[in-house]
């Protein structure tokens, strides 16, 4: 799964280097852009779900991580037709068991909140970087900030719907 996220960022999020409009959609893998793309990546969408995973299990809940094998195939057929548009779930938690709307609520809100925390904390690292670590932490910082307010939506089948349709029936 980190392997396809970041084949699928490869193209987009590089170390700067000049390249030709046809290396850009022709050309080969580039490793170290891909390793930079999964070093960017990766920590936001597995750390969001982690802790949908682990804010469950506090709450005495089963809950499975699952790759999203599909989605993933998905968004590597678009990387490799050369389309601009990176829309997939390359995971999810299935959470099983009973518990109030509050708990649900929390949970649905641990994903976001850990983009957010990301993002923060990356723009603070951004402040105080090196210059050749510049492109990593705003990547980071981008990326997280996009998918915390992104999930934030109040959108069926996003986080915000989950966290503001759960709290209203918590408190009415």
């Amino acid at each position: 799964m980190i392997f396809a996220v970041g084949f699928i960022f490869s193209a987009y999020l590089k170390k700067y280097r000049p390249i030709t409009i046809h290396e850009f959609y022709f050309g080969r893998i580039h490793w170290r852009d891909l390793r930079f793309a999964i070093a960017v990546t990766a920590p936001a969408i597995i750390l969001h779900e982690l802790a949908h995973k682990f804010t469950a299990l506090s709450f005495g809940l089963t809950a499975t991580f699952h790759a999203a094998y599909l989605w993933l195939l998905i968004g590597i057929i678009l990387r490799l037709f050369g389309s601009s548009i990176i829309f997939f779930v390359p995971a999810y938690v299935s959470i099983t068991g009973t518990a109030n709307n509050l708990a649900y609520a929390l949970i649905a809100l641990a994903g976001p909140l850990t983009n957010l925390i990301i993002w923060l904390i990356s723009a603070r690292a951004l402040k105080k970087a090196s210059h050749e670590k510049i492109p990593f932490f705003h990547l980071t910082k981008e990326i997280n900030k996009f998918l915390f307010i992104f999930n934030m939506l109040p959108i069926p089948g996003f986080d915000g719907f989950q966290v503001y349709a759960n709290l209203i029936k918590f408190l009415f």
